[in-house]
């Protein structure tokens, strides 16, 4: 059926009636509160929304994202810092600044400057590489290993920090009887960079402290094995006593607004009925949002039967087609999105949201400065800011009086309320408030160490252990790769390491950009020259990418970025979606999909 145009009123109050219909029948678990990629202007508000209408079944696409990383540095106790005015050597794993971080580029360039050494490993020869004194190319998925390696000679040769180590290290013994097998040579065979430029690399990194150790937000975690890969990383780099204890010095507390989720108190009482609570038990005990990546099976078995979804994107989601069966046939979906995109038109109603240069707020903290956002536009059409439909969708709930009676400033004077300020003064500074911080340090409150069950940094997780995993951050082969499938790579040799980025993309978004589309009109592949002389492929020709699960048509671009054997393809390209024509494979510990080291075969249109 055609869309029908209604207005808001209509809208909402079907929307509340849809809600409190399956609340009332099934239970308010069965409604699904989903927030896609505008984060902190819908996330902390829908969440509210989800959890205040007795639903903890709230999810976002940091189910692919930046969470599976934060819960590996978690289960180690900790990550190391970043670039640093003190470092003195920095490892860039799987990031490509030049292209998706312009601003950290020019930092690793003023490093290099001072004499920083750089030590990059990536599957390309990126822009960012030429800045490296050291490039490990790497098969896409061995990044464990890889890191096992290196820690390997850090601990042989005794580069590593022994006061962190010997003092704030649980498992140390058994991290270094099992790195042994990860020999030079060994590693040279599974990662295919040579065993001197694996010594090399942990030598520099390690003899050069302080490190510190750069990455990207999901790259390394995108891989059947990747939340144990990133903890093996993260592992290597503490070795060198990267990792700050918490607790040991003074600290200056941060700057910091009322969280209006809530989550900490509302989320408990709820946990037990978490969708994904079986699937998934070490993300949901770390992690305040569900694991969406099996929202398909949760849908068929009736754990979720309605949505309300701000900003989705069902493509995202390796075999997507199941993404879309599932939204389809919710028993009620609403939506809210800038266009009428393809997820949209899954949903029975749609909401016109206001962008960030038409809506209010939210708060936002940079350092410490604190901003309120303000409209410098008038909403195009009906759109509306998220909290202020989100506000007026409580109050049809019933929850009025937990969101301020839908009163926008007033929500947002909650919020200020412990740093004494008012949004109505805020706003009259749209260069933000600087709130200096006290004179005085304040002493870290309790006992030293890190979040771990045994206050040290865990090279041996407990938790993991309890759960049934490895507490070692332990090396798998890809299960769709070349090594654990041989009969597989027969007819798919090639690596296809999907979602590279590209300068002029941000993810699906800006291809109606005609500008932009100037610049790269067409999906591409990049493959490198050996392999495209292999197959007769030309530059610019159109060429199929075949995995098990089908294949895509793009164009070829020949380049010594790929490394020989493995192909990219960045996402997002609606007339290309690599999601179709990847499988649903799942890292056991945090859910995430395998994008970036499945098997594919690359010929002739």
């Amino acid at each position: 059926a055609a869309w029908q145009r209604i207005s808001w009123d209509e809208a909402l109050d079907t929307v509340a009636e849809k809600l409190a219909g399956v609340r009332r029948k099934y239970g308010a678990e069965k409604v699904l509160f989903y927030a896609g990629d505008p984060k902190d202007a819908v996330r902390p508000n829908l969440q509210r929304l989800a959890l205040k209408f007795g639903s903890p079944n709230y999810g976002t696409e940091s189910s692919v994202c930046h969470r599976a990383t934060v819960l590996a540095t978690s289960l180690n106790g900790a990550g190391s810092p970043g670039l640093t005015p003190s470092t003195k050597a920095v490892i860039i794993w799987a990031h490509n600044p030049a292209w998706s971080m312009a601003r950290e580029m020019d930092e690793l360039v003023e490093a290099r400057e001072r004499g920083v050494k750089i030590i990059d490993v990536d599957p390309r020869m990126a822009p960012t590489t030429k800045l490296a004194d050291i490039h490990l190319q790497l098969r896409p998925g061995t990044d464990g290993a890889l890191a096992l390696g290196m820690s390997r000679v850090i601990i042989n040769e005794k580069l590593y920090d022994e006061e962190f180590v010997l003092g704030w290290t649980e498992g140390f013994r058994e991290f270094s009887d099992y790195v042994q097998q990860f020999t030079p040579e060994n590693v040279e065979k599974i990662t295919g960079v040579p065993a001197g430029k694996v010594v090399a690399a942990a030598r520099m990194f390690a003899s050069n402290k302080p490190t510190g150790w750069i990455t990207s937000a999901a790259t390394t975690v995108h891989h059947w094995n990747g939340c144990q890969n990133h903890r093996a990383i993260s592992a290597m780099t503490a070795l060198t006593g990267a990792v700050p204890v918490p607790g040991l010095g003074p600290s200056i507390p941060s700057l910091s607004v009322r969280d209006i989720t809530e989550w900490r108190t509302l989320l408990p009482p709820l946990r037990d009925k978490r969708a994904d609570l079986k699937d998934f038990p070490v993300w949901e005990r770390f992690v305040e949002e569900i694991q969406i990546n099996r929202m398909p099976e949760y849908v068929k078995e009736g754990a979720l039967r309605a949505g309300l979804f701000a900003g989705c994107n069902y493509r995202m989601w390796p075999q997507n087609h199941l993404f879309a069966k599932a939204i389809s046939e919710m028993e009620f979906t609403a939506g809210a999105d800038f266009w009428l995109t393809p997820t949209m038109e899954l949903m029975d109603i749609v909401l016109p949201a206001a962008t960030s240069l038409e809506r209010l707020g939210p708060i936002q903290v940079a350092g410490r400065t604190i901003f309120l956002p303000q409209p410098v536009v008038a909403p195009v059409g009906e759109a509306r800011g998220d909290m202020e439909w989100m506000w007026d969708l409580a109050k049809r709930l019933g929850m009025g009086a937990d969101f301020w009676n839908g009163d926008v400033m007033a929500t947002l004077d909650w919020q200020l309320e412990p740093l004494g300020i008012k949004a109505i003064d805020l706003m009259k500074e749209p260069k933000g408030r600087m709130i200096p911080p006290s004179d005085a340090k304040e002493p870290a409150p309790g006992k030293p160490g890190f979040k771990t069950p045994s206050g040290k940094f865990e090279l041996k997780s407990s938790i993991l252990e309890a759960a049934g995993f490895d507490g070692l951050p332990t090396y798998k082969e890809p299960p769709e790769g070349p090594v654990a499938a041989p009969r597989m790579a027969e007819k798919f040799p090639l690596i296809f390491n999907s979602g590279s980025r590209e300068p002029m993309y941000t993810h699906s978004r800006h291809r109606n950009n005609p500008r932009l589309r100037e610049l790269q009109p067409d999906p591409k592949v990049d493959i490198h020259p050996v392999d495209a002389r292999d197959r007769g492929i030309k530059q610019g020709e159109e060429v199929v990418i075949e995995t098990p699960a089908g294949g895509i048509t793009v164009k070829a671009n020949i380049t010594n970025l790929a490394r020989p054997g493995v192909v990219h393809l960045f996402h997002g390209w609606p007339q290309a979606d690599v999601n179709t024509i990847l499988p649903r494979t799942l890292d056991p510990i945090s859910g995430f999909p395998a994008f970036k080291s499945q098997l594919c075969q690359v010929r002739k249109a």
